[in-house]
């Protein structure tokens, strides 16, 4: 062990320049320089990071977190889009120890079973469509979709079409980072120097009526014209070899991109012609998001599978979820010739504490009707963030739905022209709001920010939120006109 740890500090050492003695004491490192010797941060810029370290969060109650120097803020984004009962609930906790208690752990291959996950199943299943069928517990969103993926081979496979293999994403969609799902995953981040995508993935038009519509064409022919994409790429790779087409009911991480009017029944249309299963991503919109259940609820998505995560058990232990249809179930039960098991699955796969968590969690969610509840403060919370933002300068456009929104900063309105990149005007409005209290998430693509607060969060602290954000915009657009960045026009 002694050997063991002067190898990792010899290794910090050249990392850092420091002396190996020096870093051997490492019982004398603040927890800030552990954080940047000892862990690899995602979707975080490396080498900045080793200058300015972590914030570190060490504790949250309701829609507020307080961090290691004691400054409280209002988390704006439910620490990653889940968690959507906020922070510090006894009752989920309770229930984690209890299950911890009686049984840590057991698996669930080989017919194997605990009484939460089978529980929990079945309780999912009474809240999703009617022709959803079984759920697959995973760990998280990226692992039920890569679960979906070989789900839609498999099932093409034992329907003997083996060449029907293509799945079709949208640019700017976001289905996670595995392998698989990182390839359906339409931005370019998170393909680049990864050798991505695998080559079955298509990526079809984004969504967004603001930034591509034609002059002139309405929400309705918006949505047709992105059906009428679709479709010509399934003619272009042929009908017998797309087999999915996944979507977020709206984008999450690529913009918050709310569908226009009409736009799911017509891309539904393109899908049944063909035979190409609907995969509905509700990872972000799963559990009351967008004021109902699911996102497929919101708007009239009839999926072939669902993936969950997040709101499952919101965030308080990691879990997700792949549901099939009936239609599927029907098929992949029998299997392939010769072989006896279902060989897909996952060491912690319907984890018996993470089973209670979620059981805890939707206990809360149905006793407060939380789907409600995010329909009623989600419309507060849209009409104030437009009155707060939709005019100021900086901005062109503000979207979303219930408690899931965007503000999209551009350096023009008229034209809509964005930033210059290197400005990071985004990452910095989000750097600003956290400096005034408010956790928001500047997106990889273009400049803009989230917001998906708790669902519990109330409209005093709806306003309270937004007050703290305005603050943010305002210094932003000081610091731009100081820095000679940028100029407002004169009112004509």
């Amino acid at each position: 062990m002694r050997e063991r740890l002067a190898t990792a500090a010899g290794r910090r050492a050249v990392a850092t320049g420091d002396s190996e003695m020096d870093i051997k004491q490492d019982h004398n490192l603040s927890l800030e320089e552990m954080d940047k010797q000892s862990f690899l941060h995602p979707y975080t810029a490396l080498k900045s990071h080793l200058e300015t370290g972590p914030d570190i969060i060490v504790s949250g109650h309701g829609v507020r977190l307080t961090n290691a120097a004691g400054k409280q803020f209002i988390d704006a984004v439910a620490g990653l889009w889940c968690v959507n009962i906020g922070w510090g609930h006894q009752e989920v906790v309770e229930a984690i120890a209890k299950q911890a208690e009686e049984l840590a752990y057991y698996h669930s291959f080989f017919s194997m079973g605990t009484e939460a996950p089978i529980r929990l199943a079945d309780r999912v299943l009474r809240l999703v469509p009617d022709n959803m069928s079984k759920v697959m517990f995973g760990n998280s969103g990226s692992d039920a979709n890569d679960t979906n993926v070989k789900l839609v081979w498999y099932y093409n496979n034992l329907l003997g079409r083996p060449e029907k293999q293509k799945i079709i994403s949208r640019r700017r969609g976001y289905h996670g980072v595995t392998i698989a799902a990182a390839s359906l995953t339409g931005l370019p981040a998170v393909h680049t120097a990864f050798n991505l995508p695998l080559p079955m993935a298509r990526h079809t038009e984004t969504p967004h009526y603001w930034r591509h519509a034609e002059p002139g064409m309405s929400e309705r022919d918006f949505s047709g014209w992105c059906a009428k994409q679709l479709e010509e790429m399934i003619l272009e790779e042929g009908p017998d070899t797309v087999a999915a087409f996944i979507a977020e009911p709206v984008m999450g991480a690529g913009g918050v991109i709310v569908p226009p009017e009409g736009y799911f029944p017509e891309i539904q249309k393109v899908l049944r012609k063909y035979d190409v299963l609907m995969i509905a991503d509700e990872v972000i919109t799963g559990f009351g998001r967008t004021g109902n259940w699911f996102g497929s609820e919101t708007y009239d998505i009839e999926p072939d599978i669902m993936t969950i995560a997040k709101g499952l058990t919101s965030g308080y232990v990691p879990m997700s979820g792949s549901i099939i249809s009936e239609e599927i179930w029907q098929v992949i039960k029998e299997g392939p010739p010769g072989v006896s098991n279902f060989a897909h699955g996952y060491t912690y796969g319907a984890h018996p504490v993470a089973a209670a968590a979620a059981m805890a969690n939707l206990d809360i969610m149905e006793r407060l009707d939380l789907p409600a509840m995010c329909a009623d403060v989600g419309a507060y919370f849209q009409r104030r963030l437009r009155e707060v933002a939709q005019d100021h300068p900086l901005v062109g456009e503000v979207r979303g739905e219930a408690l899931l929104a965007a503000v999209e900063l551009v350096a023009d309105r008229e034209s809509k022209a964005p930033f210059d990149p290197d400005l990071l005007v985004g990452p910095t409005l989000g750097k600003y709001a956290m400096e005034e209290g408010l956790i928001i998430r500047a997106l990889p693509l273009g400049d803009a920010v989230s917001f998906s607060p708790p669902l519990v969060i109330t409209e005093a602290e709806v306003d309270e939120a937004l007050d703290l954000f305005k603050r943010a915009l305002d210094r932003l657009t000081d610091e731009l006109i100081k820095a000679g960045t940028w100029q407002p026009k004169a009112r004509s």
